[in-house]
Order: C-alpha cells, then structure tokens, then sequence
C-alpha cells in the first residue's frame, strides 16, 4: 500500500521524504568520494539556490538512512532523427520536453546491490506519474560512463539519449514516463 502527502511517500517499508537536516549525512558513505561529497557538502547550497531538492530514503521498521537522491527540472531536447523517434506524441511533435533529472542518487555502501537503488527509482516514477503538478514526460540522468552505473540505469529501463558520448565521463539516458504502467492500481492517501 501506497501512503502518500506532498513531501512524503511510504511504501512496502520504506519512507522517502524531503530532506530538513543536512547533518545527518555526516557519517554516510556510498563508497563513491564524488557522492559522499556532494551529499555532505554541496547538497544544501543547491537546495538554497533552488538548484535541487533532495530527499532521503529510510527503512521504515529501523529508521536507518539507506540512500538519498537529488532531483532537478530539466529538458529533453530533441535533436537527431533518431532521438525524434523516441517520443510517441499523439498532440504534435515538440523539440523539447518536461523532465526531472537525478542530479545525484547514492545508496549507502552497506546496502547495495540489494534492489534499493531500483526501489527509489520506482518511486520517482510514481511521484512524477501520480498527482504531479506539472508536465514531466522523462526522468534524465547524466550516469557515470562505468559498467556498473549503466547496468543499474539499463535495469531500470533507461536508454541512451545519443550514441556519440561512450568515451566521456557520463553518459545521457533517459526513462519515458509514458512506459511507466502499474501493475496494480495504487491506493492513494493524499493527506
């Protein structure tokens, strides 16, 4: 069961919700320097900018912080041919469209490689599929260009925006919300 209000979602044991104290990821590690020094030092300037918001991801029976993820507007824009034939647009063709990006997704150290990281993402699609207060067609993400990164984002159902970027450091994919179907109906509380 899905328990959800504007800033908080609950389901299947875990909770996910805005993120009011920086400070408790003083001591978190995600095995990545990168992410433990965005989350630790960089995450509330960009909040404050109004860059990004980002949410925590806990264990409901323990409480325990599991993961967090940054999310930001974005757009997907449309330039090749063959990135045009993504969309399945039944109004009119745009160049661009609507987006969130994950700016930074981390799943603690000690976790991983347990369906976390696709738990949260499951949960992005439901927020921005359910009860959205703008148009969001695509979930963004500029993945680390390394095997493991692009597995869990090709698990999850993303695919490359373009085919030219394989040697740089990160690598556009994307997610079409349109694809995300429920398998069952989800029971909605909005409080």
């Amino acid at each position: 069961m899905l328990s959800w209000n504007r800033n908080k979602i609950e389901t299947d044991g875990w909770s996910f919700g805005k993120v009011k104290d920086f400070s408790i990821f003083s001591n978190f590690d995600c095995a990545d320097p990168d992410l433990n020094d965005f989350i630790r030092n960089d995450a509330e300037l960009h909040r404050n900018e109004l860059i990004v918001e980002t949410y925590e991801f806990r264990s409901i029976s323990d409480a325990q912080l599991v993961a967090f993820v940054s999310l930001a507007n974005d757009c997907l824009a449309l330039e090749t041919n063959r990135q045009k034939r993504v969309i399945c647009n039944r109004v009119r063709y745009y160049s661009q469209y609507p987006a969130v990006k994950i700016a930074r997704l981390g799943v603690a150290a000690y976790c991983q490689n347990v369906g976390i990281g696709s738990e949260l993402i499951n949960i992005i699609k439901e927020l921005f599929t359910t009860n959205n207060r703008t148009g969001c067609r695509f979930i963004t993400v500029d993945a680390y260009n390394n095997s493991p990164t692009i597995k869990f984002y090709q698990k999850n159902d993303f695919e490359f925006l373009r085919d030219d970027d394989g040697d740089e450091k990160t690598r556009i994919m994307y997610y079409d919300l349109k694809r995300f179907v429920y398998n069952t109906s989800p029971v909605i509380n909005e409080g």
